[in-house]
This record gives C-alpha cells, sequence and structure tokens, in this order.
C-alpha cells in the first residue's frame, strides 16, 4: 500500500470563537510580509528592504495563501502581482497595520518619561483641594506629564485598578486586599456635622456616644465613609438610625443644613452655611488615606515618577 501524504490544512471560516482566535494567531505574523510584496510587486526588493531572506518571505506567502486557501499573487518570473482577492485582502490588511501603528504609538506615547500618562484615581472628598495642589506641585518638575482623572468611592476605584483601567488611586481606609499594594500617607480627623438650630450646636466637642438617639444622613454601603461611619459608632456603643443616603459628602453637608439628621464627614474645602461641625473626642475620629495600586504591575516612567512622588507626601498629603 501505497501512503499517500496528506494536504496541508487550511483555516476554514468559522464564527466559532476559538476557531476565529486561531486563524488571527496564525495569519497576523505574516501580514507585514504579505504587505511588502504587495507594495513592491516583488519578493526579492521586498525581502531586501524588509531585511528578510527571500527564502522566508517565499514560504511565508506560500503558506498564507494555503492557509487561507486563495490565491493572493499571481506569479510573473521574479515578479508578483495581486490577484482581485489579494487586493480586497490589502485593503484590510494595510488597515488592520495602520491600526496596530496607531495603537504602538499611542502607548509609547504614554510611557514617555515627560510627556506620559498618569490614570489616577481619587475620592470625591478629594477633588476640591487635594488634588488639585498635588498635580500643581507635581506638574512644578513634570510641565507636560498628562493625567487622566478618575473620581469615584473606593471600591469602584479599587475595581478599576484591578481591571487595569488606573495606574494609581488615592483611597480611604487604605486596602489590605490580595493582588494590591497600599501605602498610608495621611489621616483626616472627622467631624459631626449637626444643623445650625440644632440642640448640639451649641458645643464645639462631642463625645460621639452623645448622639446616639439622632438620626445619621450617611453614604451608601460600599463607600470607604460610610464604613469608618458605621465602625466608629459601633465603638461607641450603637448602631447609626439612618434616614437618608447618599453619594457624596457635600450633599450630606446640604441634607443636615435642611435638618433632616447629622453626619460624620471630613473637613469641608469650603465653609458650608446652615451647619456647625463638633470635634469628635471619643472614640478617635480620623479615616486614613492612603495611595494603591496593583501588585507586580510594572509601571511607566511617568507612573513611577508620580507615585515617589505621592510617597514622598507621607504625613503632609492634605492641605
Amino acid at each position: 500500500m501505497v501512503h499517500q501524504p496528506s494536504s496541508p490544512a487550511r483555516l476554514s471560516p468559522s464564527s466559532d470563537t476559538e476557531d476565529m482566535a486561531e486563524m488571527s494567531r496564525v495569519l497576523a505574523p505574516r501580514l507585514a510580509y504579505f504587505a511588502g510584496v504587495a507594495r513592491t510587486e516583488h519578493v526579492t526588493r521586498a525581502a531586501q528592504e524588509m531585511n528578510v531572506p527571500q527564502s522566508t518571505l517565499s514560504r511565508s506567502m506560500a503558506r498564507l495563501e494555503q492557509d487561507l486557501g486563495v490565491d493572493l499573487f499571481a506569479r510573473h518570473g521574479r515578479t508578483v502581482s495581486l490577484t482581485p482577492a489579494g487586493r480586497t485582502f490589502l485593503t484590510s490588511v494595510e488597515r488592520a497595520l495602520a491600526e496596530v501603528e496607531r495603537a504602538a504609538e499611542e502607548v509609547r506615547a504614554d510611557a514617555d518619561p515627560a510627556t506620559g500618562k498618569v490614570a489616577f484615581g481619587f475620592l470625591h472628598t478629594m477633588g476640591a483641594e487635594t488634588v488639585p495642589g498635588l498635580l500643581q506641585a507635581f506638574r512644578a518638575d513634570h510641565p507636560r506629564v498628562r493625567f487622566s482623572l478618575v473620581q469615584n468611592y473606593g471600591e469602584a476605584m479599587l475595581e478599576r485598578l484591578r481591571a487595569g483601567e488606573l495606574d494609581l488611586c488615592l483611597t480611604s481606609p487604605v486596602p489590605d486586599a490580595p493582588g494590591l499594594v497600599a501605602r498610608r500617607l495621611d489621616e483626616q480627623k472627622l467631624r459631626l456635622v449637626v444643623p445650625a438650630d440644632h440642640s448640639l450646636a451649641t458645643r464645639r466637642r462631642i463625645r460621639l456616644a452623645e448622639a446616639a438617639d439622632e438620626t445619621f444622613v450617611t453614604l451608601e454601603p460600599g463607600y470607604g465613609m460610610r464604613r469608618i461611619t458605621d465602625d466608629l459608632c459601633q465603638e461607641a456603643g450603637f448602631k447609626p438610625r439612618i434616614a437618608f443616603e447618599g453619594e457624596e459628602a457635600e450633599t450630606l453637608r446640604g441634607l443636615v443644613a435642611a435638618g433632616l439628621g447629622v453626619a460624620l464627614l471630613p473637613p469641608p474645602a469650603v465653609p458650608r452655611p446652615g451647619v456647625v461641625e463638633l470635634t469628635v473626642t471619643a472614640p478617635r475620629a480620623v479615616r486614613e488615606i492612603g495611595v494603591a495600586w496593583l501588585e507586580g504591575h510594572p509601571d511607566t516612567p511617568p507612573v513611577a515618577a508620580f507615585k515617589r512622588f505621592l510617597l514622598s507626601r507621607r504625613g503632609s498629603l492634605l492641605p
């Protein structure tokens, strides 16, 4: 019996995701070679321009046609010309290669030490004074570094950090979670905010236990300040009775001013009329502010520079 060699395997068209991924894996390395041969219409000249052996280029084109199951070139001695299928294929290949080059330029630009980009997340309460001041100080020495800024609550920022959408984030409480690195930078005293006409408004200091019978307005579950509020109230011996939940600290101050409850909040950027802010003497009412990043994630030069800058502000982060 004579053994007949099997014909070369071809990629069959399919909408199946795994088949499409396999087709991309096989075809992608040959696309630039194809475009070079199509541009010069001469294998030898294309090999010289791309600095690859002519035999490598010839084999690559033959395998490309074999994998596609379509003739892309008509051979004329040492020259070649595109078939109608080849011209159709070239249009898409040139578009794909241009997109790859655009993406490469973009990531190179983002990593440039002088003009690169930092994706930086921070809490809403850091947005009025703290972050603008930090960026102004950093850009004094790095004037062309660009920032993509995201304001959100802590858990949402950590999710974006894990997804690779952020390089660094300022958050509170300082996270202690697998896959993340976090460093404490500063702490911020919290105050019990009461309406200006409240019976406690004549006080300057208060033990949190004295507010056990008050109605509280708080941030929604998932926010760091909500967790801190719940923990401090528990330490003071009570569970807060919550009337309203919001998404932003200054909204809560407005609710307090309207007489809808009291709130534990960090100091405002600008004093708010209609409320009085009391120092909490017990328990110790502070929130820690820290910077977090993804463990093992390599930093581009601009990200590394901004990280060093933030770490240098330990103890002096807040205005």
